[in-house]
């Protein structure tokens, strides 16, 4: 699938906003998740085949100059108007969705693959927990809408300071904090110390846990062995790891979850 570049939006200095319409999008269905995900194709420059293209079949044409694949999570989806909103985190010139994004111009094509999603608020639940850093805030956004009004939810977010805060409206009762890095080794903590200060009484939890890899594995550690959380209560995945570039950190993650899982 493909679609075209409506505009663009610096929402901090780190996300941007862009929103696609056209394209393949009248045919685009959805699934009932609010961590829907694309699954993005970036060509290398100067690859000899066009800007629309499906990225399944270039791998028997063009296997030495495939496109380097991202998911991205889906920020929103209009189904009447077929516009498509992602978000998406830059972190300067590194990686290839960032500066894609950073320079997406009305006209530009994004290819892509999906979307896919397993994760939406149970309405069982007592109450909702949501932790993460900039890369998770489109998933806690969509999850926040979609909770109905007499929902409780806890979200603690990381984020490099106040400007890069956005604001995430809900119909529920919301007890939200950022927690801003300090650039020292105590960053890697912000996330499970929060967590550890959230007074968890009052029902059952259930949680969506995303980010970075080492703090997310904490937090993950804590929910289920000193808070009792199930793993059928936990939404919980690695988006990227501190130190690592994308394609390094790609290579290692199936071993990497494997043994987040065996913890």
């Amino acid at each position: 699938m493909h679609a075209r570049v409506t505009s663009s939006e610096w929402l901090t200095p780190s996300l941007v906003r862009v929103v696609l319409e056209d394209g393949d999008l009248e045919r685009l269905e959805m699934p009932d998740a609010t961590d829907a995900y694309v699954n993005a194709a970036f060509p290398p420059v100067g690859a000899p085949y066009g800007e629309v293209f499906d990225p399944q079949e270039l791998h028997d044409i063009h296997p030495e100059e495939m496109p380097a694949r991202r998911r991205l999570t889906v920020r929103a989806w209009d189904a009447e108007h077929h516009r498509l909103t992602i978000d998406f985190v830059v972190h300067g010139d590194s990686g290839v969705a960032g500066p894609w994004a950073a320079d997406a111009r009305p006209g530009d094509v994004l290819a892509f693959t999906g979307p896919n999603g397993g994760y939406r608020p149970d309405p069982a639940a007592d109450w909702h927990l949501f932790v993460g850093d900039e890369s998770a805030l489109p998933a806690i956004a969509a999850s926040l809408d979609a909770l109905t009004s007499g929902a409780r939810a806890v979200v603690r977010v990381v984020c490099d300071g106040p400007e890069h805060e956005i604001p995430l409206p809900s119909p529920a009762d919301v007890d939200l904090h950022w927690l801003h890095r300090r650039g020292d080794v105590g960053d890697t903590d912000l996330l499970v110390d929060a967590v550890r200060a959230i007074d968890f009484r009052g029902g059952r939890p259930f949680g969506f846990v995303h980010g970075e890899a080492d703090e997310i594995r904490a937090v993950r550690h804590h929910l289920l062995h000193d808070r009792g959380m199930t793993r059928q209560d936990l939404s919980c995945s690695p988006y990227w790891r501190r130190t690592l570039p994308d394609e390094a950190w790609r290579r290692i993650k199936r071993d990497y979850v494997a043994a987040m899982e065996a913890d």
